[in-house]
């Protein structure tokens, strides 16, 4: 059956002489595998620049259900980026981005909301004039809600510690080591409550990004079982730091 359908590849690994197999996820059928021919051949129909990491495309596939890879037979770009290929700063973002969707979303069903969450945030992040430090950690917080564990609650008087474990904040010091201390919670609040267009204007210390950012990385590894090893967020410790 032939779909046509936007997707973000998240993943390319090269495959024979000529071949590559990408990763992407779509708006119509969730997260697929594709095998695309002769792409690095001289000939090639496909430019090689069309299925880089994060690109953002449009396709029309062949898709069936009991294939583990199926063949792309039209694919353009659906947003050319504009800053991002020349800015280090979003390139690393990007790059950090991609590998936690490509490492937590397994999903092969649709999801047109998660789909427009990666799709805006990325183009966002080529678009924006703002400055940019505090992307990838909203990134984090509103993807933990469609993986199923969004913060609950906020930070208050009454509850100002939050428990990594629980995904809760609470009145007291838990017991366990897996929680943020008042000044760190405060940030989770003010993140959950701010927008992608917005969340500049929280004022976090580099220091503390980059405390926070690992904070973050250890509360998806409570929740999320066998969780790859994240490599690009050392890479862009060093951008950010």
């Amino acid at each position: 059956m032939l779909i046509k359908t936007r997707g973000i590849v998240l993943k390319t690994m090269k495959y024979g002489e000529s071949s590559i197999i990408a990763d992407i996820y779509t708006e119509e059928k969730g997260l697929r595998k594709y095998i695309i021919s002769g792409v690095r051949s001289q000939k090639a129909r496909v430019r090689a620049s069309l299925l880089q990491v994060m690109s953002l495309v449009e396709m029309v596939v062949y898709d069936r259900e009991d294939r583990d890879l199926n063949h792309i037979k039209e694919i353009k770009s659906a947003y050319v980026y504009h800053s991002m290929p020349f800015d280090i700063r979003k390139g690393a973002i990007a790059l950090f981005i991609a590998e936690i969707a490509r490492k937590t979303i397994h999903d092969t069903e649709e999801n047109p909301q998660l789909f427009d969450f990666l799709f805006e945030t990325f183009r966002h992040l080529d678009e924006t004039t703002a400055p940019v430090n505090n992307i990838h950690l909203h990134f984090l917080l509103e993807l933990s809600g469609f993986l199923g564990f969004l913060p609950g609650g906020a930070h208050s008087k009454q509850t100002p510690f939050f428990d990594l474990q629980e995904g809760i904040f609470v009145a007291d010091r838990p017991v366990h080591q897996h929680y943020l201390d008042e000044d760190f919670s405060k940030m989770v609040s003010a993140l959950l409550h701010a927008s992608i267009y917005s969340c500049h204007e929280i004022r976090i210390e580099n220091v503390q990004r980059r405390k926070f950012l690992q904070y973050l990385l250890d509360y998806y590894r409570l929740h999320i079982d066998y969780l790859p090893e994240i490599h690009a967020h050392q890479v862009l410790q060093e951008v950010l730091g």
